[in-house]
């Protein structure tokens, strides 16, 4: 039976954490810790329970997670749960999250577009989903151009070189999110958007909710052979290295109600080393330990490890989301291309916008 608050939390790369419980005079009651993952001694699961009653409703999820270690009989064995998972479902429990197959998600795959029209229909979504105009999104990017996407708050001119880029015809865009540079080659890298909902990641910090929401993605790899895992903060790697970063934007909802999150993620499939070192600048520094300044060298994880075409790695990326949590083919509202355009040319294909950290 269900207690007054009910929490899910699936710990990355481990198994899912159920979590009920009243509350009373501010402290938690009745808590009840349940899930598909492994536990030893058995009596362990009652200790945990043992452990969260009466603690403060506000008490964060480390705090939890201290509680539950103090409390464990010496030598517990835990698979696929950790103390953190429980506290993290707690959190979630009380601040009425919401699950990923609460929602009728949507797919947008459109033909290659120009890299400041990503930046903007990424604007765009995500405010709709924040005002309840739009189902929570996975879009998948078809670049129209090479581009470098600058974070929002890094220095133009620490990042790229400007003569590099215009001898290679390489558009410079920034995007809303924080986070790092990214070398963009049609063809040879994978991009994706999700924008969701707060409610997915309410109970969750800032770090967890970059895990959380990039968990779909390792299982999709894992399926193609790939053993992949999260990096905090915001990298998924394998045993060859970084295969993938991550940047988020939070948004708010119209009159400040509801709100959104863009979580969105460039992968490299097949990349040109020796191009992307000679445009960003801080790849020179990155790459210059890793032995690749020799000629004609490539990033090229994803095409080197599946041994597959890049349209194929989507098709199974995009299976792999529906199998998990349904996914509707859906499309950009005429509306929604009409404000993105427009965006597009007045702030982020501006030199304004590029250049607002010089």
């Amino acid at each position: 039976m269900h207690g007054a608050y009910h929490g899910e939390y699936k710990v990355p790369g481990g198994k899912l954490v159920v979590v009920d419980l009243d509350t009373e005079d501010g402290v938690l009651r009745g808590v009840r810790v349940a899930g598909d993952f492994f536990l030893e001694p058995d009596e362990a699961i009652l200790e945990i329970d043992r452990a969260l009653e009466g603690a403060p409703v506000d008490t964060d999820a480390a705090g939890l997670a201290a509680r539950i270690d103090a409390a464990l009989p010496p030598g517990t064995q835990m698979f696929g749960l950790t103390s953190e998972g429980v506290g993290i479902a707690i959190r979630r429990a009380l601040a009425h999250a919401t699950d990923w197959t609460d929602y009728d998600w949507q797919l947008i795959h459109e033909p290659p577009q120009s890299p400041a029209l990503h930046m903007a229909l990424d604007e765009v979504l995500t405010a709709e989903v924040a005002a309840g105009h739009r189902p929570p999104t996975l879009r998948v990017w078809e670049w129209g151009a090479p581009a470098v996407v600058i974070g929002s708050f890094q220095s133009l001119r620490n990042e790229v070189d400007p003569a590099a880029a215009e001898r290679h015809g390489i558009q410079v865009v920034r995007r809303i999110s924080g986070g790092g540079a990214m070398f963009i080659e049609p063809g040879n890298t994978i991009t994706y958007s999700l924008s969701v909902p707060d409610g997915l990641v309410q109970g969750l910090s800032f770090a967890d909710s970059y895990a959380y929401l990039d968990d779909w993605v390792l299982g999709a790899l894992g399926d193609m052979g790939i053993k992949a895992w999260y990096q905090p903060l915001n990298d998924i790697a394998t045993d060859a290295g970084k295969i993938a970063g991550a940047a988020q934007k939070r948004m708010v909802g119209s009159a400040g109600g509801g709100g959104a999150v863009l979580h969105h993620v460039t992968m490299a499939y097949d990349i040109d080393a020796d191009r992307m070192t000679e445009v960003l600048r801080i790849g020179r520094e990155k790459l210059s330990d890793k032995g690749t300044k020799s000629a004609k060298k490539r990033v090229d994880p994803l095409r080197r490890q599946t041994g597959l075409a890049r349209e194929a790695v989507i098709e199974r990326m995009i299976a792999s989301f529906r199998g998990r949590y349904g996914l509707a083919e859906g499309s950009l509202t005429e509306d929604e291309l009409t404000r993105a355009k427009e965006l597009a040319e007045t702030k982020f294909g501006t030199a304004e916008w590029t250049a607002r950290v010089p």
